[in-house]
């Protein structure tokens, strides 16, 4: 099978990695900006509140969110957006895109856990479930989750009882690639499918996301997995794809120039794209954190402040995250 076949198997597959709910941050295999700081959701949201008072945005609109875990960035965005103005969280319609039943339940119940039943939230099991007139889509770390073949020297990677091989590329694989200029590396599949379901839906929409990556080629393989933490390049020799297969998460580097040329393909253009220090500093994190500090304890500010660090500092997920901010 080819490599694309192989990963989504890997993390999708009956006995895949996401089909089992998995813990995110110290007892899991990995951090993201959503288990790090409520803060993180807090800044999208008050992105999405001054968009509305600029009237870029509306009040009656769809708040969804793609890929959500648990759902702590929705309740969190929720829980923002309702200190901003308590009358959105009843005029606004809240929803999550996921397919898989036993993360809906978690995510249902966390969702209780936070509001009781004051808070309501639609599940689409697919992105082109959604048909409304607008919708303020989030996502946090999906594109990187996409198979993806691997291509080096004109070559695409196959896999065999967990061992990598080589086969000439098609004649349309090595056109792509001759147009971007990747001569190794990986090759996302599915964003273009995505994006066009996405605008099948909807008749008018934001879309902002954050992942790792770049908006160019690197020309190097940066796949990688991850386990406790630990993260293995796929070609280490101490790493064994037998043992790994379904049980560590597995990912890659975005690039953010071919999520942009398939979803200006579907009909979007790009608002902004910036690091993700840049961006949650634009969208008002330093002033979230100065309001919670005049409401807390010195201590609980400086615990704050730290995790804040972790989301802005350069050398932690500040630089190395991306934001793009995709509108229809």
């Amino acid at each position: 099978m080819y490599f694309s076949e192989y990963m989504n198997e890997w993390l999708y597959g009956e006995e895949g990695y996401y089909k089992h709910f998995k813990d995110i941050g110290k007892e899991g295999d990995f951090y993201t900006a959503v288990s790090t700081s409520a803060f993180f959701g807090a800044s999208i949201a008050n992105h999405f509140f001054k968009m509305l008072q600029e009237g870029r945005t509306e009040r009656n609109g769809w708040l969804i969110e793609i890929g959500a875990h648990q759902g702590y960035l929705l309740c969190d965005m929720i829980q923002w957006l309702y200190t901003c103005d308590p009358t959105l969280v009843q005029s606004l319609k809240f929803g999550i895109v996921e397919r898989q039943p036993h993360v809906k339940e978690a995510q249902l119940a966390y969702i209780r856990s936070r509001f009781g039943d004051d808070v309501q939230v639609t599940h689409f099991d697919d992105i082109s479930q959604v048909n409304v007139d607008y919708a303020f889509f989030v996502a946090n770390e999906i594109f990187d989750a996409f198979p993806c073949e691997l291509y080096k020297d004109e070559q695409i990677a196959t896999v065999k009882e967990h061992q990598i091989g080589w086969e000439d590329a098609s004649k349309e694989l090595k056109l792509w690639a001759e147009k971007h200029y990747l001569k190794t590396g990986e090759i996302a599949v599915g964003y273009e499918t995505f994006a066009n379901a996405m605008a099948s839906g909807v008749k008018r929409c934001d879309f902002v996301t954050f992942d790792y990556g770049e908006k160019y080629v690197r020309n190097d393989f940066s796949i990688r997995v991850y386990r406790k933490h630990e993260t293995f390049p796929l070609f280490d020799e101490a790493l064994n794809l037998a043992e790994s297969f379904q049980k560590d998460d597995i990912t890659y580097d975005v690039n953010f120039a071919h999520v942009l040329e398939a979803f200006e393909s579907a009909g979007f253009k790009e608002e902004g794209y910036e690091t993700q220090a840049r961006a949650l500093i634009r969208f008002g994190i330093i002033d979230i954190l100065e309001q919670f500090a005049k409401q807390t304890t010195q201590a609980n500010y400086l615990r704050e402040a730290d995790k804040i660090k972790t989301l802005i500092a350069p050398t932690m997920m500040g630089d190395r995250f991306k934001m793009i901010h995709l509108s229809k």
